[in-house]
């Protein structure tokens, strides 16, 4: 019986991921068409189905939301993007907060 459960658990974890994909992808066209509250919705969703079902959201998917209120960021329309000393800064126009990502040098 744990056999089971086992196997349905590896199958929703597939299939949330799936979700978490498909409703980034809304999320992103719907930006581009300007409708940013079904956007923010989206994203809402992703992250309520990637904490339910203990799915960590993908890196390139993780860059494309703010942090602090959660709403789709699109460059030059929700947020600004600045690269200062080695960071990629991205100002959220929504709540006027900042995200700080490093970069990492390629030393050889």
């Amino acid at each position: 019986m744990s056999k089971r459960k086992n196997q349905d658990k590896k199958t929703q974890k597939i299939i949330a991921k799936n979700r978490i994909k498909k409703l980034f992808d809304m999320a992103e066209q719907k930006a581009h068409s300007a409708n940013f509250d079904l956007a923010n919705r989206y994203v809402n969703l992703a992250r309520k189905i990637s904490m339910r079902y203990l799915v960590p959201i993908p890196k390139e998917y993780k860059r494309r939301f703010c942090k602090h209120c959660y709403s789709y960021l699109l460059p030059h329309v929700t947020c600004r993007i600045r690269i200062h000393r080695n960071k990629i800064i991205i100002h959220c126009n929504n709540c006027n907060k900042f995200t700080r990502i490093p970069l990492k040098n390629k030393e050889n």
